[in-house]
């Protein structure tokens, strides 16, 4: 059984391929707020690195004031370790810190980004794509059950069907007397609403 992916009734066709139009786009609108939202949590890292070069400074003020210092006869050596240890003890735990902030800030902003974009596309394709690929498998089925409505006995039986199981509200659209077209042998309106309601043109119908 071959697949058909969109109705060959013009109406349907077009109502299936907006109705996809939108889910592809809001796909697409999820991805770009997914963007921002990871930008704009990103941005808070300035502080971080803020805060990293702060701590730099700090640890370089103390390697200058060791680099000076180191020369100094006897107590020179003692002093500049002394102020380069500071250096680390201070600036340099502000730079693992800043560091390490930076890292998680990262990662929220992708945690975030991945939640805007992966929560709402799930719902929207767990409920889409099953109701599409319904219409799929009907389509699909509805072409081969209604192939070559043409012969005369396949569109005798094809018209029972529509007179004995369409609502009346899709009938009328075809005939104003379906029962009676049917007792008079005139099944077109019949057989049309019955292709039209299974979302096919008779004109692309496969025979054979």
């Amino acid at each position: 059984m071959s697949w058909s992916w969109y109705p060959s009734e013009p109406r349907q066709r077009r109502s299936t391929m907006v109705r996809d139009g939108l889910v592809v786009l809001a796909l697409f609108v999820l991805a770009w707020l997914a963007r921002g939202v990871f930008r704009l949590v990103d941005t808070l890292s300035a502080v971080t690195d803020a805060v990293n070069g702060a701590g730099s400074s700090v640890q370089d003020g103390f390697g200058a004031a060791a680099d000076a210092l180191s020369g100094t006869p006897v107590i020179g050596d003692d002093i500049a370790g002394a102020l380069e240890s500071a250096g680390a003890a201070s600036g340099g735990n502000v730079v693992d810190l800043a560091l390490t902030g930076d890292t998680a800030i990262h990662r929220l902003a992708l945690l975030l980004a991945a939640l805007t974009f992966v929560v709402p596309a799930l719902i929207l394709l767990l409920l889409y794509v099953p109701v599409r690929v319904g219409q799929v498998k009907r389509l699909s089925a509805s072409r081969l059950v209604y192939r070559d409505e043409h012969e005369p006995e396949r569109r005798r039986l094809l018209a029972m069907r529509a007179a004995m199981s369409l609502p009346a509200d899709h009938l009328v659209k075809f005939s104003t007397d379906p029962i009676g077209d049917l007792v008079r042998g005139e099944h077109d309106a019949l057989v049309a609403a019955l292709l039209s309601e299974a979302g096919l043109a008779p004109a692309q119908l496969t025979t054979g």
